[in-house]
Formats: C-alpha cells, sequence, structure tokens
C-alpha cells in the first residue's frame, strides 16, 4: 500500500505530475520538487501543469486534501521513502539523447538522499545510463537505485498508469525487489521483473521502435493502395490483422498524416545513436523516421492533388492541431509540417482545435484560427481532419454538406470516416479524400 509511503517526485511536467497526482489520490503523501515557477504556482493552485484529460480533478482533489505539495528546495527529499525522478531527455543535434537535465537533477538532488531511499529512474535514457548515475545517487548516502520506464500514451495517461504492466530493473538484486515491492504496493498492476536496469532502459526504447516501425509499414501501406486507386487501406489492415501470430494476431497499427509527440519522434533516433556507439549501422530506427517525417509532405501533396488548384489561394479549415486525439500537446505534431507544406503551396489555413492553446504555437505559422468548427468552415474550399478528437466525431457527413459547397473535398488524415459515412460524404455532393482511401 502507498497510504504509508513519503514519495518525491522530481520533475512535475506531463509525466511526473500524472504519477504524482494518481500516487496522492491512492492515498500517499506526495512532493514535487521542480524548478520551473509557472508550473509550481498551477499545482500549488490546483490546476494541472498539463492538458492531460482528468489530471487537473486529481492535482485539485490531492492538494486539497493534502496529500500533494510542490516545491523547488530539494531538500525535502530527505524525508521521503521513494523518489522518482521524471526529468526530461531531448533529442541531441547528433541524435543521441540529451541527458543535462537528468544528470544535473541527480547531481542536485544526491546530497539530500540518505539511507534505504528508493530511487526509481523513469527518464527515457540510452541504455547503461542508470548504472552510470547510481554511483552519484549514493555518493552520500547508501540507497537503492532501479530503472521503471515510463509507458504511458497521452489522453490516457491516468488509465494506463494504474493498468499497463510496470517494468522493473535495479542495478543490483537488492535494488529491483524494492522496486518490485514498492510498484505492487502503490498500483494494482502486473509488475514486471528485468534483471538489469539497462535491460528495463531498453524495453522502453523497444516499445517505442515497435510502435514507429508499425505506423511507418502503415503509412506505406496506405501509399500502396492511393496508387492502385479504390483500395481502403483500413479495410486492408483489418483482415490482415485478423491472422493469428503465437499468442496473438498480426497488429498493423492506422496510418496518418504522420507521427509527433514527445518519445515517438525521439526515442528511435536514441536507438539509432545508441547503435552507433556499439559499432552497429542500424537501420530500422532511420527508416521508420523517414517513413513517417515524409507523411507530411505526401499527405499535403495529397490534399492538392484532389483539390486541384481550385483557387488561386484555396480556403482549407484544418480541424485538428495537436498530435494526440482529445489532448492540447502540439509537442512535435504532425500537422505542424504538413500546415506549412500547404502554405508553401498557397493554401489559406484556418484551424481549429478545442484542446490546443494557441500560444503555445506562436504566430510564426502565418494561419488563422477559428472559435469552433463552423466558423473553419465558413467560407472554405475545403475540410483538413489533421486529428481525430471524438467531438469531430459528430461532425457528420450531413454537417459537413450543410456548412462546405458542393465539389468541396473533406480530407481525412485522421479522423477515419467508416465506409457509410465515405458513401455518404459523395451523396451529398462532396468529394472524399483519405490516407490510403
Amino acid at each position: 500500500m502507498v497510504t504509508d509511503k513519503r514519495i518525491g517526485v522530481v520533475g512535475f511536467g506531463y509525466i511526473g505530475s500524472v504519477i504524482g497526482a494518481v500516487l496522492a489520490n491512492r492515498g500517499a503523501r506526495v512532493i514535487g520538487v521542480e524548478p520551473n515557477p509557472r508550473i509550481r504556482t498551477l499545482v500549488a493552485a490546483g490546476r494541472a501543469p498539463a492538458p492531460e484529460p482528468g489530471l487537473e480533478e486529481l492535482v485539485s482533489a490531492a492538494v486539497l486534501a493534502g496529500r500533494l505539495e510542490i516545491t523547488d528546495d530539494p531538500s525535502v527529499l530527505s524525508d521521503v521513502d521513494v523518489v522518482l525522478i521524471t526529468v526530461g531527455t531531448p533529442l541531441a543535434e547528433d541524435g543521441s539523447a540529451d541527458t543535462s537535465q537528468l544528470t544535473g537533477a541527480v547531481e542536485t538532488i544526491a546530497p539530500h538522499l540518505r539511507d534505504g531511499q528508493l530511487i526509481l529512474l523513469k527518464s527515457t535514457v540510452p541504455p547503461g545510463l542508470t548504472e552510470k548515475l547510481a554511483p552519484i545517487l549514493r555518493r552520500h548516502a547508501n540507497t537503492l537505485v532501479a530503472f521503471s520506464p515510463e509507458r504511458l500514451a497521452e489522453g490516457r495517461a491516468i488509465a494506463e498508469f494504474q493498468t499497463i504492466p510496470v517494468v522493473v530493473g535495479g542495478v543490483d538484486p537488492e535494488s529491483t525487489q524494492a522496486g518490485v515491492e514498492f510498484w505492487r504496493g502503490a498500483l494494482d498492476v502486473d509488475v514486471i521483473q528485468v534483471s538489469s536496469a539497462t535491460g528495463a532502459e531498453l524495453v522502453k526504447l523497444a516499445d517505442n521502435l515497435w510502435i514507429d516501425l508499425n505506423i511507418a509499414l502503415g503509412n506505406e501501406l496506405a501509399q500502396i493502395c492511393d496508387r492502385l486507386g479504390g483500395i481502403d487501406v483500413l479495410e486492408v489492415i483489418s483482415a490482415a490483422n485478423s491472422l493469428p501470430k503465437v499468442q496473438h494476431h498480426v497488429n498493423i497499427l492506422t496510418p496518418s498524416i504522420g507521427v509527433g509527440g514527445y518519445c515517438l519522434t525521439k526515442d528511435p533516433w536514441f536507438v539509432h545513436s545508441m547503435g552507433k556507439s556499439l559499432g552497429l549501422d542500424l537501420q530500422t530506427p532511420r527508416v521508420s523516421r523517414e517513413v513517417n517525417d515524409a507523411m507530411a509532405e505526401y499527405s499535403a501533396a495529397s490534399i492538392d492533388g484532389v483539390i486541384g488548384g481550385a483557387d488561386a489561394s484555396p480556403r482549407l479549415a484544418i480541424l485538428g492541431v495537436a498530435f494526440k486525439t482529445d489532448t492540447g500537446d502540439v509537442r512535435y505534431t504532425p500537422t505542424l509540417p504538413v500546415m506549412k507544406q500547404l502554405l508553401d503551396r498557397g493554401y489559406h489555413l484556418v484551424a481549429f482545435d478545442p484542446f490546443v492553446d494557441r500560444e503555445e504555437l506562436g504566430g510564426e505559422l502565418g494561419i488563422d484560427w477559428a472559435d469552433s468548427a463552423e466558423e473553419a468552415l465558413r467560407g472554405a474550399d475545403a475540410a483538413a481532419f489533421f486529428t481525430g478528437h471524438r467531438q469531430f466525431a459528430d461532425l457528420t457527413p450531413e454537417w459537413l454538406a450543410e456548412h462546405l459547397p458542393a465539389g468541396a473535398v473533406v480530407f481525412d488524415g485522421r479522423r477515419y470516416f467508416t465506409r457509410s459515412e465515405i458513401d455518404d460524404i459523395g451523396a451529398r455532393g462532396l468529394r472524399y479524400k483519405g490516407v490510403g482511401r
């Protein structure tokens, strides 16, 4: 149980705030250590520092109950039982992991640790880094050190944190066991023990490389279907996925305008860079990234191909800008490269996204913003669904026909209209084009 645990969370951004808020609402006393004053102000006021569904309610409840506090003072960690480190590891210019923030955080907290504490690193790192950081974490105290990869998907992070199996690997058997016992008591989930911290680090990279490769396969199947004509890639994928394979089934993921987010866009490059350091020329990480990054130009060309330059400056309504369904996260969103491609082709873009903070994007794109889907479509020559927000499911073919002129194009980048809806779009005098459809 966590009701008797005092937990410190170093780094209270997206992942740290989800973990901290969930554990606090499960009865733990959580203290976040965060240098960013904006985040500290939000959390202290009971507000979420990240646009994750349900997070604000959890943060508010935990703060009001006195189970969640936040500070920039690392000395508070001397009074906790477990320290979770969730500091960002962005992509460096050479494709490797920039671990400077993480190393800095470890150096900062090390003097405040005490004997017997469990230190769990959750930041995505190159394999072997936890082993290198362990001596720093043990410089002033005999701590237990383990790695436990973050495996959460944005938009579903709260539910997944409490349901997905947790992986733990320590720098020694005692640390591994302490990590296993902590997670078994903290969450009602399976805990998977691996034999080393390095193995646990590689698990996260393997997960995200698989996802990126799988999406790349879907994207190239979509291109094949486009070239063949009259073939629906989703129909092909659905049928292919019916094949049993060992304990599971073939599981090809759906294509779209590209891959976004903080992890999927960088972790394959981490693997590629790691391969170089080991004397390996790994092909799959590079190929998956190149395929998925190229979908921006491919999608823009697909849109341009069906609109056909009907106007000197076609007006295109963009529905959805975030990289993930039902979130406002625009970090590395694939929608921005597509929009830049379209702007270069002379399009006038009007965007609507109910979750996105426009200030995060800045004004450099040169696009207009609408306050509703209806406003975005006003005067538009075409509508492009770039994000599959659930509320966009209410934008039916009938509704689209009421707000678009006859012959207008409906581009499906991630809405995934059904076959009957596609037929209905055509019956109402509109033209449909999807990725591979």
